[in-house]
């Protein structure tokens, strides 16, 4: 073959042909490919930046899997919430029916005191509301009764003379009180406040009185007489005994001015301290002592000049707490009581064990469904964590840290018949826990809502980055067909003319041939 000679035009379009013709194949399997870059050969630059994008997209791809699973996951978690949420307020609705129930004892813990005279819902403190009278007296030092003293006789004279002297043997340590004020004795002649001197006149002792214990006094023919100041409140006359035995008075009645009650705290409520009077801050009405009685789960009424305290329905399985205070003393209205425990009502205390039963059923199934909130393995309601990676290099992620919620978690616990729903005061302890339940389990679901958002975010962002990946690889790498097919019937065209004026060139050594015949 290397002994046959091609004349230069022959030549000439043969390697025009086989050009047309590589072109040509080239571009056929350009056109059945859609690529224009299908090797490293055709374009290195296009080939190797096409697949490192198609490398990424399809890395980020297999995190899509993953990432659904995670939408899962946090779905069946708010799916829990939503369904823990409806046995709450059904937990709710068994304690309600509690308040709404009737009480669930026939008598409840209660004290009543002994009749105060005149005492009414208005003014507890009305009674002896006529003068006060005495007869002063002057002892002398041998005890011999003297004339009655007049208001200008100093309290204390010459001791054994039998001069018109008050009290001879007055100290300090002696006493009066009235309206709840006491006065003591002080050395001197002066009286002023609730200070009396020793040495002072009877006049000006009883107009020391008056100022400060709001009475009105006077003393007449030997007689000293202690007023109300109006029709509503009375007078009351205690203190030592020779004070009083001097001016010719006696202790007077189971007054509560000035007199203080102290009850224990009651049914978990705040122990009460109340002293009565018409100051500001003290007991004199009803309604003042309702409000003072509040905050330890009691109630008072008066009834016939007697004060009766119980238990409130919110506290009507507790009994009342000690009572204390001056009012209980000897001759007090509330000397010597002792509430009774309450006395429960058997049908009534059945019903709320049924009630009990069904709320223990109902923190059964919170526990029960906190458990199954799972997908794939994987539950946010039972402590688990789930971690999702978004890129492809393993530096974008999102922990989510579970939590447990089941009737511990939510502070929750069950009941016992007989000791728990026995009183209004109990079922509100149920309904603050389970009010507390609801504001945690709103707070996760608005946690889970925010995650479950950021990861259909990615989870968006991820599909959307995917297709810039592969529509960016595709530009480099993907052909014009109508370029292509254009290419390729103009090639096809050109190859034809190429094999025409190959045989053109070939008709010369035809024609010498024809010679040599």
């Amino acid at each position: 073959m290397s002994g046959i000679v091609l004349s230069s035009s022959v030549r000439q379009n043969l390697l025009s042909l086989q050009s047309t013709a590589s072109l040509l194949a080239t571009t056929q399997n350009d056109l059945a490919t859609g690529n224009k870059v299908n090797s490293a050969l055709d374009n290195p630059t296009n080939f190797f930046t096409a697949q490192s994008l198609n490398n990424r997209a399809s890395d980020i791809s297999n995190l899509l899997d993953s990432i659904g699973n995670g939408v899962q996951v946090l779905q069946a978690a708010n799916t829990g919430i939503t369904s823990l949420q409806s046995l709450v307020d059904s937990a709710k609705s068994i304690a309600n029916q509690v308040l709404q129930s009737p009480v669930g004892y026939d008598t409840k813990s209660n004290v009543t005191s002994t009749t105060l005279t005149g005492a009414t819902s208005t003014n507890l403190l009305n009674f002896n509301a006529g003068p006060l009278v005495g007869t002063a007296v002057n002892n002398d030092a041998t005890g011999g009764n003297a004339a009655a003293i007049s208001g200008s006789t100093l309290l204390s004279g010459t001791a054994g003379t039998g001069s018109n002297d008050l009290a001879t043997g007055l100290t300090t340590a002696d006493s009066l009180v009235v309206n709840g004020v006491t006065f003591g004795f002080v050395a001197g002649t002066s009286s002023s406040g609730t200070s009396i001197g020793i040495g002072d006149t009877v006049a000006h002792l009883l107009s020391t009185v008056d100022a400060a214990a709001g009475v009105t006094s006077s003393i007449s023919g030997g007689q000293i007489t202690f007023a109300p100041t109006s029709s509503t409140t009375g007078v009351t006359i205690g203190g030592s005994a020779a004070v009083l035995g001097d001016l010719g008075l006696t202790a007077t009645g189971n007054s509560l001015e000035g007199e203080t009650l102290s009850i224990a705290a009651t049914g978990g409520g705040t122990a009460t301290a109340i002293t009565f009077g018409t100051l500001s801050g003290q007991v004199s009405t009803l309604n003042q002592l309702n409000t003072a009685l509040a905050a330890n789960n009691l109630q008072a009424t008066v009834t016939n000049g007697q004060i009766n305290i119980t238990t409130t329905n919110d506290a009507a399985s507790s009994t009342i707490g000690a009572i204390t205070g001056t009012a209980t003393a000897a001759s007090q209205a509330f000397n010597g009581l002792t509430a009774a425990a309450p006395v429960a009502n058997a049908t009534s205390q059945s019903q709320r064990a049924g009630l009990v039963a069904q709320y223990n059923n109902v923190l059964s199934q919170i526990n029960s469904t906190a458990q199954d909130a799972s997908f794939n393995g994987v539950n946010l309601l039972n402590g688990d964590t789930l971690k999702l990676v978004f890129d492809e290099t393993g530096k974008s992620t999102l922990s989510i840290t579970g939590v447990t919620y089941n009737s511990a978690g939510l502070g929750l616990s069950n009941l016992t018949s007989g000791t728990d729903f026995l009183d209004n005061a109990s079922a509100n302890k149920v309904l603050t826990a389970l009010n507390s339940a609801s504001t945690t389990l709103r707070s996760e679901a608005s946690t889970l809502g925010s995650n479950l958002s950021i990861v259909q975010v990615r989870q968006d962002f991820n599909k959307s980055l995917i297709d810039v990946l592969q529509t960016g690889s595709s530009n480099l790498t993907l052909a014009d067909t109508n370029e292509l097919a254009a290419d390729s019937q103009a090639l096809s065209t050109r190859q034809s003319i190429a094999v025409q004026a190959l045989s053109l060139a070939n008709q010369s050594q035809a024609s010498v041939l024809q010679l040599l015949r």
